[in-house]
């Protein structure tokens, strides 16, 4: 089929048993691979009489989408992967039309193979559903930190109040399902974080701007997710190096800041305490609990039911 695609493009009307000749096929499957062609949004035109045959539309020219057996089931892996994760911006079904686009162009051989990964393939459970942007905001979101240009859009918090904001935005980050402008607020003169899929109605603003040199899009909305209000805040004082640290306690979970020798200061903004002293534990560092005072005596009892265990003979 990506054959018979070249062969029109050349230009010209081709006759059916021209192109059956040098597909080495009968003309009944060139008529297949012109319906799959036109499936594709590809302007395949028939033109009867005697020399009649097949063009494409005027003034239409696609290059052909050519893969290996690596490049296809790559694609088709980061579509199924990307919708899962909530990395695709994009709403409706515009992975699953690409997709499909993908696997009717494929050889037999080749489909069969990338179809059986598909269909065996299983995701272990995620935390949250992912929160997909709409197309529209994510690329003109893009193009402003592109082109380091001002925005405007309309937000609705997560307690449901809808705002106008300005934005002056330095990046955008994907992570754990959810897409985030980062940027100033020129309006109140500091740096906030918005989430796409609370976006509506973004519009560029004239002129530009110039982000703080240096900066890190991905690290500033991480530090913030850590700082957000929850319900406990934890302080800890933790002897290990920050790498070990952030094993247990990731960026979004927690501020880690060295201190003196070889300690460190590790803030947490959690809802439940009930996981941080398995996280401890499963640290094995020396550790002291600056605050919250419940969260030693959930630790105290950890230990308890650990030495418990340990202790039983059966």
């Amino acid at each position: 089929m990506l054959t018979l695609l070249e062969l029109l493009q050349s230009g010209g009307v081709r006759r059916a048993a021209e192109l059956a000749d040098r597909l080495g096929v009968d003309e009944r499957t060139v008529r297949r691979y012109v319906e799959h062609l036109v499936e594709l949004d590809i302007p395949v035109e028939s033109v009867r009489g005697r020399y009649g045959g097949f063009r494409l539309a005027r003034g239409y020219r696609v290059p052909p989408l050519m893969f290996s057996d690596d490049e296809a089931l790559a694609v088709l892996l980061g579509l199924v992967a990307g919708r899962r994760a909530g990395l695709i911006g994009m709403t409706g079904a515009a992975d699953e039309t690409a997709a499909a686009k993908i696997r009717r162009v494929l050889p037999q051989r080749l489909g069969r193979r990338v179809e059986s990964v598909l269909e065996t393939l299983s995701f272990t459970a995620t935390e949250r559903a992912p929160a997909t942007p709409d197309t529209a905001t994510l690329l003109a979101v893009a193009d402003a930190v592109r082109h380091r240009r001002p925005l405007t859009f309309r937000y609705t918090a997560g307690n449901g109040q809808r705002t106008e904001r300005t934005l002056h935005p330095y990046g955008l980050v994907a992570h754990s399902g959810r897409w985030y402008a980062r940027g100033t607020d020129p309006a109140i003169g500091e740096e906030r974080t918005f989430r796409l899929d609370r976006m509506t109605d973004v519009r560029p603003l004239p002129g530009t701007f110039d982000p703080p040199p240096g900066y890190d899009p991905a690290e500033e909305v991480l530090t913030g997710l850590a700082r957000a209000e929850y319900r406990h805040r934890v302080r800890l004082r933790i002897q290990a190096t920050a790498e070990r640290i952030r094993a247990r306690f990731p960026a979004a979970l927690a501020v880690v800041t060295a201190a003196e020798d070889s300690w460190h200061d590790v803030e947490i903004r959690a809802e439940r305490l009930d996981w941080i002293p398995g996280a401890l534990a499963a640290l094995d560092c020396p550790f002291v609990i600056e605050e919250p005072a419940e969260l030693r005596a959930l630790v105290t009892a950890l230990a308890t039911r650990l030495a418990a265990h340990a202790a039983a003979v059966r």
